[in-house]
């Protein structure tokens, strides 16, 4: 793939992510200031079906992009996403949100798919430091979404942010068709992908069905375990430290994306080689960074969570890494698609139990449970150790 395309790929996914969080830790705010509902659990009933939507359409959207393309789908999706967060800004009654909104995010969910696009178009090599950049982007995009949203709360009524955010989808569109007059240029025909040809033929590599299965449960855990965490950090440094400033939690919180920035840096020379071997002490450091965090002590807490997070990002990467290994370029969208559904369940999941930890044992517990989560992966993960060493013997 040609680096300028490349990276104007990767901004649709930076525009998509700064977009879809710019309310995300605001809607509480939103949800009380326009519709004047109060209740946390309605508000984190909302967000649930958010996750819900999300992972319910996106394989759909992977099939149909097998059938006509990936960059002509979006700009049709975006195109319907965008004009649906205009509508949102309208809406007069609650009942009349939900169903513009949830049905907006169905639509924004096919920029899941520049995700395995991008991936299919670059060479087996690069697959480790792309990974690495995409969730450095995901990292620091939803930082950035989330400063721009509370900005933009602080000029204008919680309501337009919904005519900002259909700036980001409309800007997607530009930019696929900037893209797909590139390719039709270069290539002398309107074919934009051969992906989708390749798709309707018979499906020769059923021998990694199996290990998909594996690596969709390791997902699951994997993120039940990382996400678990997220909820009540904020209000957990504020007990260990002592220090009630919002600021302060937000930098102790966003410790793991300025580690993750590290390493994207230091991969960006490593060889993704022994991927599996690489990936047992990556977890293990993770246990580890969890643990100490768990101790209540501010410095324990800033360490275990440089350890921590050093070991999501590499965790993340490699296991990303590890589904385009085991699948196929032409089944890269419908793959990820299927995983897609287990990482969203276990983040699902993971806000439903966290709460419950919390209540019944304390702030430290979703801690030492995702500390657990963390080794109930690695044991997963031997299960693939032997069937990924076969399938490479039979690929080369």
């Amino acid at each position: 793939m040609q680096d300028r395309l490349r990276y104007y790929l990767i901004g649709i996914t930076l525009f998509a992510v700064v977009s879809d969080t710019m309310l995300y830790p605001f809607y509480p705010r939103f949800f009380q200031d326009v519709f004047g509902i109060t209740s946390p659990n309605y508000v984190g009933t909302y967000l649930a079906c958010m996750t819900l939507v999300v992972m319910l359409a996106f394989p759909f959207w992977a099939r149909l992009a097998k059938r006509v393309g990936t960059l002509t789908l979006l700009i049709y999706t975006q195109a319907v996403a965008g004009m649906l967060s205009i509508l949102c800004y309208f809406s007069s009654s609650i009942e009349m949100f939900w169903l513009i909104s949830l049905t907006m995010v169905t639509f924004k969910a096919s920029y899941l798919l520049v995700y395995p696009y991008i991936m299919s178009r670059e060479d087996a090599s690069k697959h480790t430091n792309t990974a690495g950049l995409l969730s450095v982007i995901v990292h620091f995009g939803a930082i950035g979404g989330a400063s721009a949203g509370g900005f933009f709360l602080g000029l204008v009524e919680p309501q337009k942010i919904f005519l900002i955010m259909s700036l980001s989808d409309f800007s997607q569109i530009v930019v696929c068709l900037y893209i797909r007059s590139r390719q039709n240029a270069e290539r002398g025909s309107a074919a934009e992908e051969t992906v989708k040809e390749k798709a309707l033929q018979t499906d020769d590599n059923g021998r990694y069905r199996s290990l998909l299965g594996v690596l969709a449960m390791t997902m699951l855990v994997f993120y039940f375990s990382a996400q678990l965490t997220r909820p009540f950090f904020a209000v957990y440094w504020e007990a260990v430290s002592g220090i009630n400033s919002p600021v302060i939690a937000g930098l102790a919180f966003a410790i793991p994306a300025w580690i993750a920035l590290l390493a994207l840096w230091l991969n960006h020379h490593l060889s993704d080689r022994n991927l599996l071997l690489r990936l047992t002490p990556s977890l293990l450091l993770g246990c580890c960074g969890l643990l100490i965090q768990s101790y209540e002590q501010t410095a324990m807490v800033v360490l275990g969570r440089c350890l921590y997070g050093w070991a999501l990002f590499q965790a993340t990467v490699k296991l990303d890494v590890l589904l385009y290994k085991l699948s196929t370029p032409e089944h890269y969208a419908t793959d990820f698609s299927k995983i897609h559904i287990f990482q969203s369940l276990g983040t699902l999941l993971a806000s439903l139990c966290a709460g419950a930890l919390v209540s019944v044992l304390g702030l430290s517990a979703p801690l030492v449970m995702a500390a657990a989560g963390f080794a109930a992966t690695l044991a997963l993960l031997t299960l693939l150790k032997p069937q990924e060493a076969k399938v490479a013997a039979q690929t080369r």
